[in-house]
């Protein structure tokens, strides 16, 4: 399989409700709140790529473009951009969507650093030719 090929297969998307008891005083998302969420997308996009134990070891450049009210769906959609010897770089992206109407407006975008490591802690060779396909 091509690295597209694994780019395409560990996309993830997951969907949640913003609710009030994850919002601050503005009545919108918690910044670390969505920045917990960006990471744990990551985390799921990294592993399903290299089917490896992964640990986060940097984020970088979040950018939170627009307020997330409370009363929204948001889909947060994460993606390997590279892939290195041992670690890949994952883009998560947050998108609101109204309740009540189909438009989507992207508002916040970041980056996550991962590495591969094994039983012993040290960082591993991420080889996707070696990933079994059933």
């Amino acid at each position: 399989m091509t690295f597209e090929e694994r780019v395409q297969l560990s996309e993830t998307h997951i969907f949640k409700a913003v609710f009030p008891n994850t919002t601050n005083h503005y009545d919108t998302l918690f910044g670390g709140t969505a920045m917990q969420l960006m990471d744990e997308v990551a985390f799921i996009t990294a592993t399903r790529f290299a089917r490896l134990k992964m640990v986060t070891v940097s984020s970088d450049k979040i950018d939170f473009n627009v307020p997330i009210p409370s009363g929204t769906i948001i889909e947060l959609i994460g993606k390997v951009t590279r892939m290195g010897n041992t670690s890949l770089d994952i883009k998560v992206d947050i998108f609101i969507e109204l309740m009540n109407s189909d438009k989507r407006e992207l508002a916040i975008s970041g980056m996550f650093k991962f590495v591969a490591v094994g039983e012993n802690k040290k960082p591993v060779k991420i080889d996707i030719t070696s990933i079994k396909q059933d």
